[in-house]
């Protein structure tokens, strides 16, 4: 895993004593590390994500096997009614026929 420290580099440059005074040299690098952290929230996002599409299209597939269902059990109490019907009408039929 990489290291969360800044590293930090200094380089002096010095003269002579016998040479002109010169405007003294000073360069510092700062280089900076990522610690990895927007990694780790960009995978929680991720798995956030998958989840929540994973519920999302279990719960269509609920929604149609309860519509299925009542669809099923709506025709069986249709296919009863028919049945009763038919039954009320032969019984009236045979009183008219005596």
């Amino acid at each position: 895993m990489s290291d969360d420290r800044d590293r930090v580099t200094e380089i002096r440059t010095t003269e002579p004593a016998d040479t002109p005074p010169a405007p003294p040299t000073h360069t510092t690098v700062i280089e900076r590390r990522g610690g990895g952290g927007g990694l780790l929230i960009g995978l929680a996002v991720l798995i956030v994500v998958i989840v929540g599409a994973w519920f999302l299209f279990n719960q269509g597939q609920n929604d149609n096997l309860k519509t299925e269902a009542v669809t099923t059990a709506a025709d069986q109490v249709g296919d009863a009614a028919k049945q009763v019907g038919d039954s009320a009408e032969q019984a009236a039929d045979s009183l008219t026929n005596r």
